[in-house]
C-alpha cells in the first residue's frame, strides 16, 4: 500500500503530528514511535494485536500493539504498534532458534477461529499439503513437483500448536540485539513444520548453504516436516498468480536438497 495511513488513523494511535516514513519491510509506515501496518482481516489483525501484546519469549524482541484512543486495536483499517529497529538479515540458523522459542511461548494458544474461515492462496496451499483438500495446482509452476513429493508423505506424530508461518524475512536484527518480530501469520501445526518452513525459504530464495537442512535434523521428525514445508512453498508458488518461472528455479533447488533426505 503507497498510500500512507490518514491524518484520522494517525491521530487515533497517538501519531497525529507524526509525518508517517514508508519502511522497507512495508507495507509499514514509521511515525515516530508508532508504526502502521494496514489490516485486511480485522479479526486477525485484533487477534495478532493482543496476542503479541500478550506474548513474553527469552532473547526476541516483539513489537507490543498499540491501542487508540477508544481502546480498538484496529481503526479504519489499520493496526498499530511500536516500532521496533532492525531489518531482515541472512541469520537464518538463527531465526529458526528464534522460531523454536517463540513457538515453546505460543504451545497453549487456544487455535484461532479466523483460521476456519480462511480461504486465501496460503490456506488452501497449507491444506493441500496436509492432504486435507485438493487445489488447483498449475504444473508448471510447482505442482508437478508437488505431487511428486506428495508420494513421499507419512504420517507425522507431532502436535499442532498455534505457530508463525512466515518468519523468512520477517525476523529484524540490528547488532547484537535479540531478533525481533512485528508481526504474526498464524497457522494451526506443529513447531518443527514451522521452522522447516524458515529451512525451504532460506534454501530457496536466501542462498544458504544446502547444510542447513541437515543441521536441524535433531528435532522431531525432522524429514515429514522439511517435506510438509516444502510441499507447502510448491503449493503456495503453484496458485500464487504473481509466481514465474524465475522464481521457481529457487524451489527447485531445495526440492533437490530435500528429496536427498526424504
Amino acid at each position: 500500500m503507497s498510500t500512507p495511513p490518514p491524518q484520522h488513523v494517525r491521530a487515533a494511535f497517538g501519531a497525529k503530528n507524526a509525518e508517517p516514513v514508508l519502511i522497507e519491510r512495508g507495507p509499514v509506515w514509521r511515525c515516530d514511535e508508532v508504526a502502521l501496518r494496514p489490516a485486511s482481516s480485522p479479526a486477525e489483525a485484533a487477534w495478532v494485536a493482543q496476542t503479541l501484546g500478550d506474548l513474553h519469549v527469552p532473547d526476541l524482541r516483539i513489537a507490543r500493539p498499540v491501542r487508540s484512543s477508544d481502546g480498538r486495536y484496529v481503526v479504519g483499517g489499520w493496526v498499530g504498534f511500536r516500532f521496533i529497529e532492525g531489518r531482515a538479515e541472512p541469520r537464518y540458523d538463527e531465526v529458526v532458534s528464534a522460531s523454536l522459542r517463540l513457538h515453546q511461548a505460543t504451545v497453549d494458544l487456544p487455535r484461532p477461529r479466523f483460521l476456519n474461515l480462511r480461504a486465501d492462496v496460503f490456506a488452501l496451499a497449507d491444506r493441500a499439503a496436509w492432504g486435507e483438500e485438493k487445489a488447483p495446482l498449475d504444473i508448471d509452476l510447482g505442482g508437478k513437483l508437488f505431487d511428486e513429493f506428495a508420494s513421499r508423505r507419512a504420517k507425522v506424530d507431532l502436535k499442532s500448536q498455534v505457530v508463525h508461518g512466515d518468519l523468512f524475512g520477517n525476523v529484524l536484527f540490528v547488532g547484537d540485539a535479540a531478533p525481533g518480530i512485528i508481526d504474526f501469520t498464524a497457522f494451526h501445526r506443529p513447531a518443527e513444520w514451522a521452522a522447516a518452513v524458515v529451512v525451504v525459504d532460506a534454501m530457496a530464495w536466501g542462498g544458504a548453504d544446502d547444510a542447513i537442512a541437515k543441521r536441524w535434523a535433531h528435532l522431531p521428525e525432522w524429514p515429514q516436516a522439511l517435506l510438509h514445508a516444502l510441499l507447502f512453498r510448491l503449493a503456495v508458488h503453484a496458485l500464487h498468480p504473481k509466481s514465474t518461472p524465475r522464481s521457481m528455479r529457487g524451489l527447485e533447488r531445495a526440492a533437490h536438497q530435500i528429496g536427498e533426505i526424504v
